[in-house]
């Protein structure tokens, strides 16, 4: 075996060294944010402002791009269904696509790129600012002050926001399909109402996005507080963030659906 050879090998080796290593700590740190699971009881004003500033600051994202996924649902699904004579159907297949598939993802995915991101910066900014050593020199731990009200606002926000889209999605698609398009209304509300299944549509797919938030919100948290603590650390660390949790979603997002919906 040549040299390049060698190295081939030896950087294969450090990469499962460095993801082993990386996968680990995760695994600690995710340990150590449950077991401060308390702190919402007992400072739960903690978790009041971190959802307001993870949840409710994305709302408009939310609605403004479930409003405009909604309408194109509506069109393309009319455009696809009239061929068959199954417009009547409409409302249906809105509303099935939005609560099964996309309401979870999309929102996933827009909650990662405005909250998830901003997390990381956060958490990053603060290492770099010694704002977290300056706690634990205080015997303050920054895990339970800092981490597991963030945490749990992450896992909380995204089954919420998740169902404003699918809610605002179903008008946008009704906006177009009945106020546009001209099928009926009684028709599309009916479709709905009776094809649209309360546990294996809407339940499974808040269980989705409560899976998607848990990922997201550990990703971006770890990322950020093992990031290194300089301005080209937390870039790297706010894109890792982004990356991983994308692929982390669509990849959730196939196991849980065959979990869910093969039958």
């Amino acid at each position: 075996m040549n040299w390049t050879g060698f190295i081939f090998v030896a950087s294969i080796g450090r990469w499962a060294i460095e993801l082993t290593h990386g996968l680990g700590r995760a695994g600690l740190f995710l340990g150590e944010v449950f077991l401060q699971f308390d702190v919402l009881f007992r400072r739960p004003r903690l978790l009041i402002q971190q959802l307001y500033s993870v949840g409710v600051l994305t709302v408009l994202i939310i609605i403004l791009s479930g409003f405009f996924v909604g309408m194109v649902l509506g069109l393309q699904g009319y455009n696809t269904l009239v061929g068959f004579g199954a417009e009547s159907s409409l409302g249906l297949a809105v509303a099935k696509l939005l609560t099964r598939e996309l309401g979870p993802v999309l929102t996933a995915l827009l909650f990662t790129g405005r909250a998830g991101s901003a997390l990381t910066a956060e958490i990053g900014l603060m290492k770099a600012t010694e704002q977290i050593a300056a706690l634990e020199m205080m015997a303050v731990n920054p895990v339970r002050r800092i981490i597991a009200s963030r945490f749990f606002a992450a896992v909380l926000s995204v089954p919420l926001l998740t169902a404003m889209f699918c809610v605002v999605g179903v008008f946008g698609g009704h906006l177009v399909g009945v106020e546009m398009l001209g099928v009926d209304n009684g028709v599309f509300w009916s479709s709905m109402q009776q094809g649209v299944d309360l546990y294996d549509d809407i339940f499974g797919g808040l269980i989705k996005s409560l899976v998607f938030g848990f990922f997201i919100g550990w990703i971006a948290l770890n990322q950020g507080y093992f990031c290194q603590p300089n301005s080209a650390g937390i870039s790297r660390a706010t894109t890792a963030t982004v990356v991983t949790s994308s692929l982390a979603v669509f990849s959730l997002n196939y196991c849980l659906t065959a979990l869910m919906f093969s039958a």
